[in-house]
C-alpha cells in the first residue's frame, strides 16, 4: 500500500485542508465499522502510541490507537493553525508538523517565496524530510494553496520547488485555488501571474479550482435546498457543500466552499485508498493526462453536487461525446472503486486537460497588464532582497507562452485531418 502527505501553505490552504482531514474522518469512519488501521487509513494517517514520546507507530491490522495526519501545515500568521490546534482535530496534528510565523507575508509574493522562503527553508525541508520517512512507500505529495494571498502564491511556491528538489521521484499534485476577478486583494494578479510561473516549472499537475466556480456551487446549492419545486428538494447532508457528520460543529466562513474542494481531494485519492475493481495509481493521472509537460492544468468535474430527496426525478446525463485532439482519441484513464462518498450511492469525478482554461488564463493576463502597465504597487515587490522586477516580465512571458500554446491546440479543431492508416505487421 502506498502512502500520500498533503502539505497545506497559507490561510486558504490550512482551511481547505482542515476541512480535507475532518471529511477523511468521517468517510473513513462511515466505512471502517470494527476499528481496525487498515490500509485505507494507512494511506492519509499514521495510527501512534501516544504513551511514548518517540512516536511509535502500530502496524497495519491492529486496533485504532491515535490517528495523525500524513500533513505539513505551514503559515506565516497564526491564526488559522491555531483555529485547527484548539478545535476537533487537534488529536490530529503534533507540533513537528506545524510551521508558522506571526506577521504574514502582507499579499506580497516576493515576501512569501523569498522573505519567509529563505529564513524558513531548512525547517521547511527538516518538516517534509520527516512526513517522507513515516511513509513505507511514498507516492504523491499533494499541495494545496491560493493563488492570490502572499504566503499562499509566494511561500506555496517555494515549497513546491523544494518538493522538486528533494523528492524528484515523487508526484506532485497541486491544488490552486485561483482568485475572482472581483477579489479584494488589488495585487492578487501579481500574485497568481508569478505563482504560475513556478507551478509552470514544478508541478506534475494543478488542479485548477476557481474561487468564483465555487461561490456559484454554493449558491445555486442554497437555492436548491430553499426550493419549493415538487420533487426539487435536496436530501440532507447529500450536498458536495456538507461538513455534517464531521468532527467540526458549526460551520465557520468559507467552510462550504472548502467542502467541495475536499470533496474533490476525496474522490482523486479515493481508488488510492479503498478497494475497487478498477484501481488507479496516483502516477498515472499525470501519465495519463499530460502529453506535454507544461500543459498540466487540469479541470476537474464532480458529479453529483447533491442527491434529490425524490429518486424518481429523471437525473442529466452527461454529454454523449467529446471532442479529442487528432493524435490522441484514446485519451481516457478510467478508474472504478467500490466505496461511493459518505450520503451518496454513486459518484463521478472527470479530469480533465482541455484548452478551456485559456479564457481563465487570458483574463488573469488582462487583469496582471492594467496594474502592470502603470507599475502600480510594484515597489511594495522591489523593496524585497532578493526580488527584480525581471522577475515580472519572465513570469508574465511565461503566461504568453502557454496561452500560445494552448491557442495552437484550439486551433487545431478547425483543421482535423484524418490519421495516416497505421503500419501493418506483413505475415
Amino acid at each position: 500500500m502506498t502512502q500520500s502527505v498533503v502539505v497545506q501553505v497559507g490561510q486558504c490552504g490550512n482551511q481547505a485542508g482542515c476541512r480535507f482531514w475532518d471529511l477523511a474522518l468521517r468517510e473513513h469512519a462511515h466505512v471502517n465499522k470494527r476499528g481496525l488501521y487498515d490500509e485505507a487509513l494507512n494511506s492519509f494517517f499514521r495510527n501512534v502510541d501516544s504513551r511514548k514520546s518517540d512516536g511509535a507507530e502500530f502496524a497495519v491490522g491492529g486496533r485504532i490507537q491515535h490517528l495523525k495526519a500524513r500533513a505539513v501545515l505551514v503559515d506565516m500568521e497564526e491564526g488559522v493553525v491555531n483555529q485547527i490546534l484548539q478545535g476537533p482535530l487537534r488529536e490530529v496534528f503534533d507540533s513537528t508538523q506545524l510551521l508558522t510565523d506571526v506577521s504574514g507575508s502582507g499579499n506580497n509574493w516576493a515576501v512569501g517565496n523569498m522573505t519567509y522562503g529563505s529564513a524558513y527553508r531548512e525547517k521547511i525541508v527538516d518538516k517534509l524530510r520527516k512526513a517522507a520517512e513515516q511513509c513505507d512507500c511514498l507516492q504523491c505529495f499533494f499541495l494545496i494553496h491560493s493563488m492570490g494571498g502572499g504566503t499562499g502564491s509566494g511561500l506555496g511556491t517555494r515549497v513546491l520547488s523544494l518538493l522538486e528538489e528533494e523528492f524528484p521521484e515523487v508526484c506532485r499534485v497541486v491544488t490552486s485555488i485561483y482568485p475572482s476577478g472581483e477579489d479584494d486583494v488589488i495585487t492578487s494578479p501579481y500574485n497568481s501571474v508569478l505563482a504560475m510561473n513556478k507551478l509552470t516549472e514544478h508541478a506534475d499537475c494543478v488542479l485548477l479550482v476557481e474561487n468564483q466556480s465555487l461561490v456559484d456551487i454554493v449558491n445555486k446549492i442554497k437555492v436548491m435546498s430553499h426550493g419549493t419545486k415538487p420533487g426539487l428538494n435536496i436530501k440532507r447532508n447529500s450536498a458536495v457543500t456538507s461538513g455534517q457528520g464531521g468532527l467540526s460543529g458549526a460551520e465557520k466562513p468559507f467552510d462550504a466552499m472548502n467542502n467541495i474542494v475536499a470533496n474533490l481531494l476525496l474522490n482523486i485519492t479515493s481508488s488510492a485508498r479503498f478497494e475497487g475493481s478498477l484501481n488507479m495509481d496516483l502516477n498515472e493521472i499525470a501519465m495519463n493526462l499530460v502529453p506535454f509537460p507544461r500543459l498540466h492544468y487540469l479541470v476537474p468535474s464532480l458529479t453529483p453536487l447533491y442527491t434529490l430527496a425524490d429518486i424518481n426525478v429523471p437525473t442529466r446525463r452527461l454529454r454523449p461525446s467529446l471532442p479529442f485532439v487528432s493524435w490522441n482519441q484514446e485519451g481516457w484513464k478510467t478508474s472504478l472503486c467500490s466505496v461511493p462518498p459518505v450520503g451518496h450511492s454513486h459518484s463521478l469525478l472527470a479530469l480533465a486537460n482541455n484548452t478551456c482554461v485559456k479564457p481563465t488564463f487570458m483574463e488573469l493576463r488582462e487583469r496582471f497588464t492594467k496594474l502592470y502597465r502603470k507599475k502600480a504597487h510594484l515597489h511594495h515587490y522591489l523593496h524585497v532582497e532578493g526580488m527584480e522586477q525581471s522577475f515580472f516580465s519572465e513570469a508574465i512571458a511565461s503566461l504568453n507562452s502557454l496561452i500560445e500554446e494552448y491557442h495552437h491546440l484550439d486551433a487545431t479543431k478547425a483543421r482535423l485531418t484524418p490519421d495516416a492508416p497505421r503500419l501493418s505487421i506483413a505475415r
